[in-house]
């Protein structure tokens, strides 16, 4: 398996603020990645890092043979291949659902069709501006959105994070396909281990900024008593 993602002694924050310290792992094609930790021990200063949000401090990103990602600005990472879903979704609620798409579509595989495929809700609402779409709508245009980019990576930042149980069911049926059955590597944030870890490759604890515990998603999935001790919740 190719190898897509290396990052190397990787410390980041916001301002002079560090929140990273000396982060490193490899990710390959196609593989997703769990990245798990309590609240506030840097998932989304990872996540918003490779995104190009925040200030790094030292250490390196490569994607896909790019020796220096970390070295572009945000819209150059996208255009290199990072597909972003944010915790606050950032999609135009000024825009149709459809115009969401279309403004930010790339060539490729993934298309607005494909989109309203995976999310019917999406295709009866094509014509409702953002603000007019629940939230869970809006999270799955954020996640079509990011597709229509025809990533190479896709960071999912809390995907299922305040939406009713069958939404967060649907939201994860459509994930586990796009990794799963379409192949795109993905990393993804959640505080439901058990539900991201079954979708997943490998697995990834933060702690305090710094990477705590690495296996693949199966062995962590299958010692609930580890995560309870790393997380404070096995279920």
């Amino acid at each position: 398996m190719s190898e897509l993602l290396r990052i190397e002694n990787l410390s980041a924050g916001y301002g002079e603020a560090v929140v990273l310290h000396d982060v490193a792992f490899t990710l390959g094609e196609g593989q997703t990645l769990a990245l798990l930790g309590r609240n506030g021990t840097g998932k989304t200063t990872l996540i918003n890092t490779l995104a190009g949000a925040t200030r790094q401090h030292g250490g390196t990103i490569a994607l896909g043979g790019q020796a220096a990602l970390h070295k572009l600005q945000p819209h150059q990472r996208a255009a290199a291949g990072i597909g972003w879903v944010p915790q606050e979704r950032n999609i135009f609620k000024s825009l149709t659902v459809h115009e969401n798409l279309t403004a930010v579509e790339r060539p490729g595989q993934w298309n607005p069709q494909r989109v309203y495929e995976m999310f019917p809700r999406l295709a009866e609402r094509k014509t409702n501006l953002g603000t007019q779409l629940s939230g869970g709508e809006q999270q799955m245009l954020a996640v079509g959105r990011a597709l229509v980019l025809n990533p190479k990576l896709l960071l999912l930042d809390e995907p299922l994070e305040g939406l009713a149980p069958i939404i967060v069911e649907e939201l994860l049926r459509a994930i586990r396909r796009i990794t799963r059955d379409e192949g795109l590597a993905a990393i993804i944030v959640e505080q439901h281990p058990q539900a991201i870890l079954a979708i997943s490759d490998q697995a990834v604890v933060l702690d305090h900024g710094t990477i705590v515990h690495a296996d693949t998603a199966a062995a962590l999935r299958a010692r609930p008593e580890v995560l309870d001790r790393l997380l404070g919740v096995a279920r």
